[in-house]
């Protein structure tokens, strides 16, 4: 039986919240030995129409207005 069989074995008869922090910690192997997963790349316009910005974004601000 491989490592990983016996790990999967023990895993399996944990909780769910137990087994969420085993996940966090292979996670952190993955990054520390640098063989983590490359993200998938970005999507240009893939936010397009989740951001607003008013119309007076560039207005001065009235608290400043002694500064000027």
């Amino acid at each position: 039986m491989t490592h990983a069989e016996l790990v999967y074995q023990h895993l399996k008869q944990m909780p769910e919240s137990v087994a969420a922090e085993v996940l966090d910690f292979v996670q952190f192997l993955e990054q520390k030995h640098g063989m983590a997963q490359p993200a998938a790349p970005r999507q240009p316009g893939s936010a397009q129409g989740l951001v607003w910005m008013a119309d007076d974004f560039d207005a001065p601000l009235d608290d400043f207005k002694d500064y000027r």
